[in-house]
């Protein structure tokens, strides 16, 4: 069998192993935190009644932390420079074909 084979073959795997780390990498990222069973509804009693919970104001409220941009930018530039090399080893793989056919 044919080298390359192995090695498209093998750098296939990879790439998919990779994808699906990164995939179930990621929803813990999505995850809520539930309050654990039997915590009731947050409304606690004081002597004086019922006091609703307090109120929370997050500082920053939308945006991507800086690793999750650094990781999209290695596998961005891993996935083009794999496209690229498998390209060009097929283009010369195409041109000897046709040089021993001529």
């Amino acid at each position: 069998m044919n080298p390359l084979k192995h090695i498209r073959r093998f750098a296939a795997v990879l790439a998919v192993l990779a994808g699906a780390l990164v995939a179930f990498g990621a929803t813990p990222a999505f995850a809520m935190h539930e309050p654990p069973p039997g915590s009731g509804s947050g409304i606690t009693t004081s002597p004086v009644g019922t006091t609703p919970p307090a109120e929370v104001h997050t500082v920053v409220v939308g945006g991507m932390p800086g690793w999750q941009i650094a990781l999209i930018a290695v596998v961005a530039a891993l996935v083009a420079a794999t496209a690229a090399v498998l390209a060009d080893r097929a283009r010369i793989a195409r041109r000897k074909a046709i040089a021993a056919t001529a």
